[in-house]
């Protein structure tokens, strides 16, 4: 028996890196089968991604090559991706450096000319890296959680430490109610300063991640958090001075085998299907990724969030992003398997479907499907919420009453979860989306 939760990809995609085998015993002919017959054979289209395809379509303006490849991607047809289905019975049949040495990284070259940088030698020279995840106890779990330059685990790790040390304030105050609202978006204000200052690629900067998530650490950050605080009265700095150390277009998928294995999942184009450029007969859509950077000081990303001077554009370097992919384990067990797209929502969102599950004693579904808001320092007092429960009534006059600025957001994450009771995978997927939970005997 094995379960999956999972957000589907909206464009088909594929990423090989030169990496260590560890753990899969499956040929690069198993693993890409599935894959290779859906861009063959095709599959039928649902009526929401021929919506994001619209939307994508109007965004990239007619500068790319997208419509040549996606303009029948329509409610109701079958897609075929025949140059899709080439590349990857390359790889299937060449293994992954094909993607970097052969004929995919050719025409990767080729499509790149006159309209980037990356080169055939920089293909050559790529190196996926294995990094050790972040860790850290909490409620007698094990959080294993994703390393920069995501500064998703170490944002998560500090919600739910900083939650935890203010449990007398959260004392006997209902979820998502104002008093509630208020004090997590003070905790997250502190999250979203220290992760524009400190926050960047460790192998550019040395990242302090031990300390900024170090328990007498947060304990002091969240000493002047009081249930009355007025929103914006003092800025919120970086808790450690000057030391210096993703829109809904990623997909997250949860799996946990009979053996007590598991992976968290989460990978990106980085805006609806990336950068709208595919590569010509290979098919496949080139990503966004460089909008993690910060090309300008002080200007924000298409997520709103901005990022100091360990995350400006380099040779070599990679961007800062915010997925967090996570395991929680007790006792050496598996007992959660969690992640989301989401952009700078994902680690609040996991946060608050975390905290439903565990300080509220929610079902899964029901942890799921509750209210989410966000809140990310900048722009200064303003609570984002969503269309599945948006924020009305008496309580937006009340966060309103208080100082906040409500508004409204399309997206806030599409989490895709697993929890183990006992023995018993509880697969679960979030209502806001399309994925699905199983379990397979």
């Amino acid at each position: 028996m094995w379960a999956t939760a999972q957000w589907p990809c909206r464009a088909r995609s594929t990423a090989c890196g030169r990496r260590k085998k560890r753990f899969g015993k499956l040929k690069w002919k198993q693993v890409l089968a599935p894959a290779i017959k859906y861009a063959t054979d095709g599959f039928t289209v649902d009526a929401w991604l021929q919506k994001r395809r619209e939307g994508a379509s109007q965004g990239f303006g007619g500068k790319t090559n997208f419509d040549a490849y996606f303009s029948n991607l329509k409610a109701g047809s079958v897609f075929r991706q025949p140059e899709l289905a080439q590349t990857l019975s390359r790889i299937a049949d060449d293994g992954g450096r094909e993607f970097y040495e052969g004929q995919t990284a050719e025409l990767i070259a080729r499509q790149m000319y006159g309209h980037g940088l990356i080169t055939k030698s920089d293909l050559l020279q790529y190196k996926a890296v294995w990094r050790q995840p972040v860790t850290a106890s909490w409620n007698d779990y094990q959080i294993v959680t994703a390393p920069p330059p995501s500064s998703g685990g170490v944002g998560l790790i500090q919600l739910l430490k900083m939650k935890a040390d203010l449990k007398p304030q959260f004392d006997g105050v209902a979820l998502n109610s104002e008093p509630y609202v208020h004090l997590v978006a003070q905790i997250e204000d502190r999250v979203f300063a220290d992760r524009q200052q400190y926050m960047g690629d460790p192998d550019s900067f040395r990242v302090p991640v031990d300390k900024l998530i170090d328990d007498a650490y947060l304990a002091k950050r969240v000493e002047d958090i009081t249930p009355d605080e007025v929103p914006g009265g003092a800025p919120v700095k970086p808790g450690l001075g000057d030391a210096m150390p993703e829109k809904a277009q990623t997909t997250h998928f949860s799996v946990v085998d009979k053996w007590g294995n598991a992976v968290s999942n989460t990978y990106t184009l980085n805006g609806p299907f990336g950068s709208g450029v595919v590569v010509d007969g290979a098919g496949f859509v080139l990503n966004d990724e460089m909008d993690d950077f910060e090309t300008k000081a002080g200007v924000p990303n298409q997520f709103g969030v901005t990022s100091g001077d360990v995350n400006t554009v380099a040779p070599g370097r990679r961007p800062l992003s915010s997925m967090t992919p996570t395991i929680l384990t007790k006792d050496g067990k598996v007992s959660l398997v969690i992640g989301t797209p989401g952009g700078s929502r994902i680690f609040t969102s996991i946060f608050q479907v975390m905290t439903n599950l565990y300080d509220f004693n929610m079902p899964p579904a029901d942890a799921l499907a509750a209210m989410r808001f966000h809140h990310q320092l900048l722009p200064q007092k303003t609570i984002y919420w969503e269309p599945y429960h948006p924020i009305d009534g008496e309580l937006a006059e009340q966060l309103k009453a208080r100082g906040y600025t409500l508004e409204g957001q399309k997206f806030n994450g599409d989490v895709q979860m697993i929890r183990i009771d006992g023995t018993t995978p509880q697969p679960a997927a979030d209502p806001r989306g399309a994925g699905v939970g199983r379990v397979i005997q």
